[in-house]
């Protein structure tokens, strides 16, 4: 949501950075950080050989970058377009569990905000040595095809879904359709 996970959960972090969401996808990056924080990085700044900014300068100046962090901040991240991905990947969330115990597998989703991922393991794993255990590459490549094959592309690497402020019911419905035909394949 709006502010991240550390302003849903009340925390108010010592240094944030963001990417390319900020930008609509755009390499770009912006942080923020706390007063302690702004005079050790002035230190760091000023022990910095002349010509060194300490910070980086690789996207800097862009100015379509900076219209579109613009844009982002100001018509696309809108609380409206928060509720309307969070309550889409609630809903998702929910379509995909059941799909998966109708199938009886002991797989699961895990969701953190608009972004859901299908993982081969009954329960979420709780650090990267079960998430690396839980990951099946034969599994993973035949549903990624299966899927695309039928118009539904997940993210690249990962059995990931990300809701964005123009999914509709009709984008999850297609999705829902097509991983339930692919889990009765694999299951058949």
């Amino acid at each position: 949501g709006r502010g991240g996970w550390a302003k849903a959960n009340h925390v108010t972090p010592d240094f944030l950075v963001i990417g390319k969401p900020i930008a609509g996808g755009l390499p770009a990056s912006a942080y923020g950080f706390s007063t302690e924080m702004a005079a050790r990085m002035k230190i760091a700044k000023d022990s910095a050989p002349s010509g060194h900014s300490g910070i980086g300068t690789t996207l800097s100046g862009n100015m379509m970058t900076l219209a579109a962090i613009h844009a982002t901040l100001t018509e696309v991240a809108t609380a409206e377009a928060y509720t309307h991905m969070l309550t889409m990947a609630e809903d998702l969330e929910r379509l995909l569990t059941a799909s998966i115990n109708s199938h009886k597998l002991l797989w699961n989703i895990t969701r953190l905000g608009a972004r859901l991922e299908l993982q081969f393991c009954a329960e979420t794993p709780k650090n990267a040595q079960e998430a690396r255990a839980a990951q099946n590459e034969t599994l993973e490549s035949a549903i990624h095809l299966y899927l695309l094959n039928r118009g539904v592309l997940l993210t690249p690497f990962h059995n990931m879904m990300l809701v964005c402020p123009a999914t509709s019911n009709d984008d999850l419905n297609l999705l829902i359709q097509v991983f339930n035909d692919c889990l009765d394949a694999l299951t058949a």
